[in-house]
């Protein structure tokens, strides 16, 4: 039997099952197989295949090809809405997908397409290039069961105002149960202060979940776990243990897949949505995030398997929150009530409570507008500051993830505090060669001999 596509006999090209039935047809008209066993090969009816007979044995093979072949289908799109829609999509949407360039094409200009079908129209154009599938196998995670029993948390670093602002980073929130955008935040960098601003927020808004899932940054996980200073766990890790929250740290970017994922879609849908509507800045980004997220979870949240929110109520109060979401540290008082601190040297006030304080700890609170506190047993210490450096605090060395923030802060720093004048003091006169050498003119032997030869020119008189 052949199986090539193409046949001679004048019939053009032909589909194999059209083929298939030129080879029985012929068989039957042979005399070497009978309609019926015919019909049972091509699963057609004893009169179906009579007609196919008649038709092969009056025109020939050609005759058994689809009168519909070559000719442009009835239910065809007009050209002239294929070329309007793939130069509303050049101009506009260039660097969009199929299915999101489909979705403004009906939002912004009435223009209702299939996304598979703009999809083709983008790929003859050669304005869309599918992503070439690679294979990965992970062991499959299931959601959990209700809401607010394990929110997702990741910074993602990306150049979300393209040309138009420098490079930032957004901090996700997402609920495993239901894939819901819980909370969005633009912020400089990915710093312990940044996540606190965001935790405070989130917990305002949503209340207490049972636990958040994040990666091995150092914001949430200590990197060495073995130091033998320290108490083991980071300044954020202890404010969520002060709130009843459990951290848990993922041990691949896979594990937490649905964080990731939302990173890559927002990377794709947020920086277009801010490009349409003109923003260029964190402060009005993040004035545009709350309308995104509704709309982005009107599209994409699931529905939870159970629906309990296990969400908690804050009942915390506010100064209360403030000493939780702030950073904490110990401080060694010495004899002279004195104390370093993140390059200050600090001086406690001397009265009835810091008298007592030489050789204990007392408690540090640096909040994130500035402000800095030590306390002995929640009372507030006064102090004064000698010699202050104002330089990069160590939050801003140790915790921020991107480099470009350290340096963007301390140029400001040295642009604020040009250095100081020095005086070049007296400078040591240097030696300069004349170019002579010592050739020994005026050692102990020259000397002897330059005596011995006045001596002989003296007696030689």
């Amino acid at each position: 039997m052949r199986t090539g596509r193409e046949c001679g006999h004048g019939m053009g090209l032909m589909s194999e099952r059209e083929l298939n039935r030129v080879e029985v047809l012929s068989q039957v008209n042979q005399g070497r197989m009978t309609a019926t066993t015919a019909a049972n090969v091509l699963g057609l009816s004893r009169r179906q295949v009579h007609r196919l007979l008649k038709k092969f044995q009056t025109d020939g093979p050609a005759a058994i090809r689809h009168k519909a072949r070559g000719r442009a289908s009835n239910n065809r799109i007009d050209p002239a809405v294929r070329e309007f829609a793939v130069t509303l999509v050049r101009e506009n949407y260039i660097d969009f997908g199929p299915t999101f360039a489909a979705e403004k094409l009906h939002e912004d200009h009435g223009l209702k397409v299939s996304r598979e079908t703009l999809r083709k129209w983008m790929q003859d154009a050669g304005i869309w290039l599918s992503r070439k599938q690679r294979r990965t196998f992970h062991q499959p995670r299931l959601r959990r069961e209700c809401f607010g029993e394990l929110i997702q948390i990741d910074g993602s670093d990306h150049h979300w105002f393209e040309d138009r602002g420098p490079s930032c980073t957004l901090l996700v929130f997402i609920d495993d149960a239901t894939s819901t955008l819980m909370h969005l935040e633009f912020v400089t960098s990915e710093s312990t202060f940044s996540y606190f601003g965001a935790l405070e927020a989130y917990l305002h808004e949503h209340g207490r979940p049972v636990a958040f899932y994040s990666d091995k940054h150092t914001v949430f996980r200590v990197a060495q776990q073995g130091a033998k200073s320290g108490h083991g766990m980071t300044q954020f890790g202890r404010a969520l243990n002060e709130l009843n929250i459990e951290i848990l740290c993922a041990n691949s970017s896979q594990a937490k897949g649905r964080v990731e994922r939302a990173n890559r879609t927002l990377q794709d849908r947020l920086v277009k949505e801010l490009r349409l509507a003109g923003i260029s800045d964190i402060e009005a980004a993040n004035a545009f995030l709350p309308t995104f997220m509704e709309r982005y979870n009107a599209k994409f949240a699931k529905t939870p398997r159970c629906p309990d929110n296990l969400h908690r109520p804050l009942n915390t109060e506010p100064d209360r929150l403030a000493d939780v979401l702030c950073w904490r540290d110990e401080r060694y008082v010495g004899n002279q009530l004195a104390f370093s601190y993140d390059r200050q040297r600090i001086i406690l006030a001397e009265n009835e409570v810091t008298r007592g304080l030489p050789g204990r700890y007392v408690d540090s609170y640096e909040f994130p507008d500035g402000r800095l506190e030590f306390r002995w047993k929640g009372v507030s210490l006064p102090y004064s500051v000698f010699d202050k450096d104002q330089r990069v605090t160590h939050a801003a060395i140790t915790e921020n993830k991107r480099l470009g923030a350290v340096l963007e802060f301390i140029k400001e720093e040295q642009d604020k505090a040009p250095p100081k004048k020095r005086r070049a003091g007296k400078q040591r006169s240097r030696y300069k060669p004349n170019g002579r050498r010592n050739d020994g003119w005026n050692s102990l032997a020259a000397r002897r001999a330059k005596e011995a030869s006045k001596a002989s020119q003296g007696c030689d008189i």
